[in-house]
């Protein structure tokens, strides 16, 4: 049950709020003052605050900063009769949810202390599983509450201390690096370098460069030594992002590497040795590169002690609307704007996207939607993304073992997701009226989404 404090003088208009959220199961506790009001903020588990701005003694501003002095997190609506500017502005300021003129209709009242609630519930859930992954993985940066990182979260925890080979795979944007930064973090070599390169962005000409470091004259242009990454991360942690791109050449000499911690700068005789902790990733499948011969199994091997895979976006739906609030919270910071919520529609449409780019891309999206938005209500236009076959040939694959029946099979059922989710993004995800446009019954659709894992 919700819990509401109502913070009014008139006796009158406590019992209208009182009436009007009582009908809607909420539990109501009433004060006409500041001392009644903080002692039953302190006594009671209290969800939300309604709060008048005029009162008796301190005025209904002075209370709000009491009450967020005790509780941060506390939404706050002040609802008041005097509405002027200057009000407005100092309540903003304090963090108060909202701020609304009298007399307010009874279901936008429930509308609104509904939405403060579900809001407040999400940002505290957001506290607590930070907290959390602190506190038990060292993942402050991580944000989600599914079952499926969670566990990613767990098998990160239990490698961190020790000096094993791990493999991070996964799509693009799923966060690989992030991952790799926190189980650096929460080992023992946490206090040396963390050494990122990224296999993919650099020419292959130049990565072993990169990667050993060269002596002066090794080549055209080497006019001084250079210390490669390897050299650079000693005592600390090497992270290879991509690796699946280092090229076929480099790789030999990769494995050397890895086997002996030993290596040599291009164009010296000089043997170092170094010690480091391997990390790496790949957005490719090994295992296909090693059929097409572009990666060495050996190599493979050696990476892939402790291979960790992270789940892609849209198997994290949980942690969608987490995600979004994080990265609103933090645009809006960064460009100075007021606190920004999002309309109903533009949850569903997030919620039901496929997220093809996975958190890099939602993180984008955001970032542009709080550009663009003028007011403090991010809507579906704000947004401005389409259904894209991408995601759903991910997860619906063909394979050179199939029959032409299987794989017509497979085609169709690409096509029916791909309909019946674009349908249900331009429908805010109502399944009568999408059953309705597909011309199929409400119950069919139900089995089509349960079976597709829409």
């Amino acid at each position: 049950m919700i819990n509401i404090l109502v913070v009014e003088d008139k006796e009158s208009f406590r019992e209208y709020i009182r009436e009007t959220l009582k009908l809607v199961g909420f539990q109501v506790f009433e004060a006409g003052e500041e001392k009644g009001a903080i002692e039953t903020f302190n006594e009671k588990n209290i969800d939300v605050v309604l709060l008048d701005l005029r009162l008796p003694g301190k005025d209904g501003i002075a209370i709000a900063k009491e009450i967020k002095r005790i509780d941060s997190t506390i939404p706050i609506i002040i609802i008041t009769a005097y509405g002027t500017i200057d009000n407005a502005v100092k309540a903003m300021k304090l963090g108060v949810y909202d701020f609304v003129e009298k007399p307010i209709e009874p279901d936008r009242l429930v509308h609104l202390v509904n939405r403060a609630w579900k809001e407040q519930r999400l940002l505290r859930e957001n506290i607590i599983l930070k907290e959390e992954l602190s506190k038990n993985y060292g993942f402050s940066n991580i944000i989600g509450k599914s079952k499926e990182i969670k566990e990613v979260a767990k098998l990160a925890q239990k490698v961190a201390k020790s000096d094993t080979a791990v493999l991070i795979t996964g799509e693009s944007g799923t966060g690989k690096e992030l991952f790799a930064r926190a189980i650096h973090g929460m080992s023992a070599r946490k206090k040396g370098s963390f050494a990122a390169i990224n296999c993919a962005a650099i020419p292959s000409e130049l990565l072993e460069n990169e990667l050993f470091g060269s002596e002066k004259g090794a080549f055209t242009g080497a006019v001084k030594r250079k210390i490669g990454k390897v050299e650079l991360a000693s005592s600390g942690t090497l992270f290879f992002d991509e690796v699946g791109s280092i090229p076929l050449h480099l790789q030999s000499k990769f494995l050397r590497f890895i086997q002996e911690k030993t290596f040599t700068r291009l164009g010296g005789d000089e043997t170092i040795e170094v010690d480091v902790r391997l990390i790496a990733a790949s957005n490719k499948d090994l295992k296909s590169e090693i059929r097409r011969g572009n990666f060495r199994e050996d190599l493979y091997y050696r990476l892939s002690v402790f291979p960790i895979e992270l789940p892609p976006l849209r198997r994290r739906k949980e942690d969608i609307l987490l995600l979004v609030e994080h990265f609103v919270s933090k645009f809006a910071a960064e460009l100075r704007k007021r606190k920004m919520e999002l309309a109903p529609k533009t949850k569903r449409l997030l919620e039901n996207y496929l997220w093809p780019g996975n958190i890099r891309e939602l993180e984008n999206i955001i970032e542009r939607a709080v550009i663009l938005t003028e007011g403090n209500i991010i809507n579906p236009v704000d947004i401005g993304i389409k259904e894209s076959m991408k995601g759903i040939e991910k997860e619906i694959e063909i394979t050179e073992d199939m029959s032409l029946k299987e794989a017509s099979k497979v085609g169709q059922e690409i096509a029916e997701k791909k309909l019946i989710r674009s349908v249900l993004l331009k429908t805010s995800g109502n399944k009568s009226q999408a059953a309705i446009i597909l011309g199929i019954s409400y119950k069919t659709l139900l089995e089509r989404i349960k079976g597709f894992n829409i």
